[in-house]
């Protein structure tokens, strides 16, 4: 999975035994793509609203995007999907522009206009040539601020929705990652899904879709960020210009808090006795984006690995687990994944594999995971620092990840940490604060537990 850059804050030697400062000697030991990356800009205007950007020097093209601190999160269980709802209804027209007028002005500047809902953030963006910056700024504002939210068009929306959330459901990745955060975030707002549920598809009203705009939509808590061909006074100019008029208090003038997350440890199966594959994901409550131990989290995470038997190194690979997967042959894929919020987090692993080998599976990739707590090696932990670093670089390539990383790291740390800084971050951890780590969430924890298919082998709850 793409890198998760984490912690804003600086580790707590206190917490976590070996924590090193950042000595000026290590941070010269970087390569110079390290140290001369290109700087963040980043202002904030009198609303509160922050406008951060990139430049890169000698490019045509640029990403601009806003990135808004709502998501499914901060939704109630009456307008569950409603975030995701919007997404949709931003691109059916505005007071300025008809949906078809939107569509062709988009293409005759040869841009691309996207959004996406996460159960944090809602974020939409556009890829344009850097001449069409201003219009592409002009058009998110639009967009944004002024969508008709026409009641015909919400109720034609509501089958494209229903249609989606099918689609949805068929990725069985997808639907058992769904389940694994219903189950462990239970009565909360992360344990609801992005979607909603079909009877809120059904029945949510423009209403609720205002009254989200309203109470969410608020200038301190959007980032306006570019990357690429992008002058940032001019970006700030334009983010001044197009949406000086965002609301800097929610309706009401107070700020709905929001709904702290519960983890449980618990499990839902959905067993088909037909079918021969399980799709099983299980994890323990990780950490939050600024914890000190997120980096240790996420060298956890490269040292267990990903393996897909279609790939070609099997029993060569340098993780012992995904050795072991292959060794025996005991499931199609398998990967860890460590997914950070702003209190708290999911670390676990997920694995599609035949229904009789799940026994020895669980086996094994239990067994991987208590042996960091006792017994994780130097060798592996400095080449999980190589692997990290190299999927820090890799994930920033191009404009429209560089502002995602920009978008997204202002809204969770408050700035932008440099690749110097994450790079010094990931040098600090020890094979000490790995065994830490894993012992303070892994050992004799509770775990969260989601399962679909021919499960009949899995173990129980309190195996």
């Amino acid at each position: 999975m793409a890198l998760r850059v984490a912690a804003s804050q600086a580790f707590r030697s206190s917490k976590l035994q070996g924590c090193r400062a950042f000595s000026a000697e290590a941070v010269q030991a970087f390569p110079d793509y390290v140290l001369k990356a290109p700087t963040t800009d980043v202002t904030t205007l009198d609303s509160g609203m922050r406008v951060a950007s990139e430049t890169s020097v000698g490019g045509e093209t640029a990403t601009v995007g806003v990135w808004i601190d709502a998501g499914s999160r901060y939704e109630t269980a009456q307008n569950n999907g409603a975030a995701h709802f919007l997404e949709h209804m931003a691109f059916k027209g505005t007071d300025k522009r008809s949906q078809q007028q939107l569509e062709v002005e988009i293409e005759n500047m040869g841009g691309h206009l996207n959004a996406y809902t996460s159960r944090e953030q809602t974020v939409y963006f556009a890829k344009v040539f850097k001449d069409d910056v201003g219009k592409a700024v002009e058009i998110l504002s639009d967009i944004l601020l002024n969508s008709k939210l026409d009641e015909a068009a919400i109720d034609r929306e509501r089958d494209v929705i229903l249609r989606e959330m099918e689609e949805v459901n068929k990725k069985q990745e997808e639907l058992v990652l769904d389940h694994l955060h219903s189950t462990a975030f239970q009565g909360t707002g992360l344990g609801r899904t992005i979607l909603g549920p079909e009877e809120n598809i059904r029945s949510l009203t423009r209403n609720d879709l205002t009254d989200y705009i309203a109470t969410h939509y608020t200038a301190p808590r959007m980032v306006i960020a570019g990357a690429g061909a992008i002058n940032h006074d001019e970006l700030c100019g334009l983010a001044a210009k197009h949406f000086g008029n965002v609301p800097t208090v929610p309706k009401g003038g107070v700020e709905v808090a929001m709904d702290p997350a519960v983890f449980l440890g618990s499990d839902i199966r959905v067993k088909f006795d037909s079918d021969d594959t399980a799709h099983v994901a299980f994890a323990f409550e990780g950490a939050s984006w600024t914890s000190e131990y997120a980096f240790p989290l996420m060298l956890m995470q490269s040292i267990l690995g990903s393996y897909d038997r279609t790939s070609g190194l099997g029993k060569n690979m340098a993780s012992k687990m995904c050795q072991e997967v292959s060794e025996y042959e005991l499931a199609h894929s398998i990967s860890c994944f460590n997914t950070c919020y702003k209190d708290t987090g999911l670390f676990g692993i997920y694995f599609v594999a035949p229904d009789n080998k799940l026994d020895d599976l669980m086996w094994h990739v239990m067994n991987n995971l208590v042996r960091l707590v006792h017994v994780p090696s130097d060798e592996e932990v400095e080449r999980a620092k190589v692997n990290l670093k190299a999927t820090m670089l890799m994930s920033l390539d191009g404009n429209s990840n560089v502002a995602e990383d920009i978008g997204r790291q202002l809204l969770t740390y408050g700035r932008r940490m440099t690749p110097a800084e994450i790079f010094s971050r990931i040098d600090a951890v020890t094979t000490s604060d790995i065994k830490a780590t894993a012992a303070k969430f892994i050992n004799d924890e509770d775990h969260a537990l989601a399962a679909v298919g021919g499960i009949h082998e899995l173990p129980d709850y309190n195996w």
